[in-house]
């Protein structure tokens, strides 16, 4: 009996011998989002090591601590690459054996952008157009298996698409948007600005005129809030400004509300101990251009051109116009047309 029982024991220890081998020698399934799996067979490999799973435990793999390597390391002799240089087995280097282990067609890839709907980068047509050099992409430098999302401005500089997408041997990421977002239509974007009404830079309007390289990425870059330039800043060449002098197209230095639709500006009360002074924007726009005022005399923000009597007495602030009875009533007397007295 005790013999019996000693026999079922050394059965049910190789039963569970030959679970746990079955389970640590399946094949690996290696997931990737753009193309079928990659298999590794741990059959065909131990049959060819004779079962010796030293060779790659744990010398190449760490059983406690998985890790997926790029096709950059594994030329570099990392995981696969230790053994598959094209001494010992076939090279994990070699473009005519990529499809040894990557078989299948490899899928279109989707790149979903806020505001500018899906692009889709199509393995069928640039591996029609590269004959089958899948290492014109997937070379460690264009495309490294861990390449981040890169912006429009950095592919102009080369990164991922714009290697080849520099207008030599293809189109350039620099313009032609549409033919990488399909459908495109540029939103209107709204600037606001305290005080005044939102300006709107109509996208629809100025692509009847203008390329979109005509402005991305040279003055604006490829994104909704470029960061805020003052119209000072625009009077002197940036933003709007690059085209908005007059010459182009209207000039950012008047017609206000042409981009600050309904614009209508307010009073600016100036408090001062002998009364306050109040100047009043919808009196002097019916005599006046905003021009001539902004900002050859008064920067676009309330009480950023501070300025005493004496000053306006010699042509500062109001005193550019109201000068000695010139253009309008002198700064030297009638003090009570300004101030609240």
């Amino acid at each position: 009996m005790i013999r019996r029982v000693g026999l079922y024991g050394v059965l049910l220890l190789l039963l569970m011998a030959g679970n746990v081998l079955a389970v640590e020698t399946k094949d690996i399934r290696f997931s990737f989002k753009s193309a079928e799996p990659v298999v590794f067979s741990h059959a065909l490999h131990l049959e060819k090591y004779r079962n010796n799973c030293r060779i790659c435990h744990n010398t190449l793999y760490d059983l406690r601590s998985r890790k997926n390597f790029t096709m950059a390391e594994m030329e570099k002799g990392k995981s696969c690459g230790a053994c598959h240089t094209g001494a010992r087995a076939f090279s994990v280097a070699t473009e005519k054996d990529c499809s040894r282990c990557h078989q299948g067609k490899p899928r279109e890839v989707a790149y979903k952008l806020k505001g500018l709907g899906e692009t889709t980068f199509s393995h069928a047509t640039h591996i029609a157009k590269t004959g089958g050099a899948c290492k014109s992409c997937h070379n460690g430098k264009v495309i490294t298996g861990k390449e981040k999302r890169v912006t429009m401005a950095e592919m102009e500089k080369g990164r991922t698409c714009g290697a080849c997408h520099n207008g030599k041997p293809t189109f350039t990421v620099a313009g032609n948007c549409n033919r990488c977002h399909k459908g495109l239509k540029p939103k209107d974007i709204n600037f606001a600005a305290k005080g005044v009404t939102p300006a709107q830079f109509s996208h629809d309007f100025h692509t009847q005129v203008y390329k979109c390289t005509d402005c991305h990425s040279k003055v604006f870059q490829y994104r909704k809030s470029p960061g805020v330039v003052s119209m000072a800043e625009m009077e002197k060449g940036k933003s709007c400004g690059v085209c908005h002098t007059g010459k182009d197209a209207f000039s950012v230095a008047g017609d206000c509300a042409k981009c600050h639709k309904g614009l209508k500006t307010g009073t600016v009360t100036y408090k001062i101990d002998i009364g306050d002074a109040k100047f009043s924007h919808e009196f002097h726009t019916q005599v006046y251009k905003c021009a001539d005022c902004h900002t050859k005399v008064f920067q676009y923000k309330a009480f950023s051109s501070k300025a005493s009597m004496a000053d306006m007495q010699k042509g500062k602030s109001c005193g550019a116009c109201h000068n000695k009875d010139k253009e309008a009533f002198s700064v030297a007397g009638d003090c009570d047309k300004c101030h609240n007295m």
